[in-house]
């Protein structure tokens, strides 16, 4: 069932779905079917049934970039730590970029369904190009706060939060100069993560050192989702008056609900509290983007997994854009 929201910076109630196809950040191949099979699940036609107007836009496609990383040269940047398939990665993540920043300036909601979470950095950056004043709830396992000095594997799907706040800027390979365009970076007082529960040691300092609103499941478990969903936006949007970027890696739900993702952690939200947080959040009327990512259709053991993957991922976006339970 849909309700009436009052979608404050969309009145008009258009969005568009950008669709990336991107495996290259991370080593699994599989993920790059996500949006494909998010689509083919009637994604499109349910947000349409809940009276948006849905248009299409794919950054990626005719680029060659949206292949498994199993076909892309294996590639490293070792100048400062290590950035794995840094030349790809930067290709795919500028030109997604692009297309939120266009979206987002046409003052069309930009849905990004992945692909990995790389591009992140993309979709930040790109609605904070025309959103100065947004704030961000990163719904995830992991805090992917690394940079190439820090990360254990190179993986630069653990890098874009890093990225969109500019941190560590001189150890990034040079591919990502595009990032130096980007005109306003993302501020630690302007994201908030909810559903953490896999960091690196790193990480762990590096979010305690900028103070940035964290929420693990320790959080979720002792004070109840819509107390954390509460106090994560009091964090970052004490006004009340910002857009909200809600950048959702599947695998923040426990793996019973999202078998088929890259890096499953037990322990992690319900259906129901992952639901809950967009659906809290489009109730206050300030949704401004939305990311889902992470959906893995090849590291599904049963066809039953990858439609419950997919099912979530679906169930995310319609949640978000006004799907009620009564």
């Amino acid at each position: 069932m849909k309700t009436q929201i009052d979608y404050k910076f969309y009145p008009t109630k258009e969005v568009t779905i950008i669709s990336a196809p991107f495996s290259a950040g991370q080593g699994k191949g599989g993920v790059e079917k996500g949006p494909g099979l998010l689509l083919k699940h009637g994604l499109r036609e349910d947000l349409e049934a809940l009276g948006w107007s849905v248009s299409i836009k794919e950054p990626l496609k005719g680029t060659g970039l949206d292949v498994p990383p199993s076909e892309l040269e294996e590639e490293f940047d070792r100048s400062h730590g290590i950035a794995k398939r840094p030349t790809v990665v930067a290709q795919a993540t500028e030109r997604v970029y692009r297309a939120v920043k266009e979206v987002s300036h046409q003052k069309r909601l930009p849905l990004t369904i992945g692909g990995d979470h790389s591009i992140g950095v993309s979709t930040l950056a790109g609605f904070l190009d025309a959103n100065p004043d947004a704030c961000v709830l990163w719904i995830d396992a992991h805090a992917d706060i690394n940079t190439p000095e820090t990360s254990p594997s190179g993986n630069i799907h653990g890098f874009p939060v890093a990225l969109a706040m500019g941190l560590s800027r001189e150890v990034w390979p040079k591919q990502f100069s595009w990032l130096d365009e980007a005109k306003n970076k993302l501020a630690a007082d302007r994201i908030a993560y909810i559903g953490l529960r896999d960091l690196d040691p790193c990480e762990k300092k590096r979010v305690r050192e900028l103070g940035i609103a964290a929420y693990s499941m320790y959080h979720v478990d002792k004070y109840g989702i819509a107390k954390v969903v509460e106090m994560a936006l009091a964090r970052i949007n004490p006004t009340g008056k910002s857009p909200v970027h809600i950048s959702y890696d599947v695998d923040a739900l426990d793996p019973l609900f999202t078998p088929a993702t890259g890096t499953p952690v037990r322990g992690g939200l319900t259906f129901r509290e992952g639901m809950y947080i967009v659906e809290a959040v489009a109730e206050t009327g300030n949704l401004g983007a939305l990311d889902i990512v992470e959906c893995n259709p090849d590291l599904a053991s049963t066809d039953v997994h990858e439609i419950d993957t997919i099912t979530a991922g679906c169930a995310i976006a319609k949640s978000a854009f006004g799907e009620t339970l009564v």
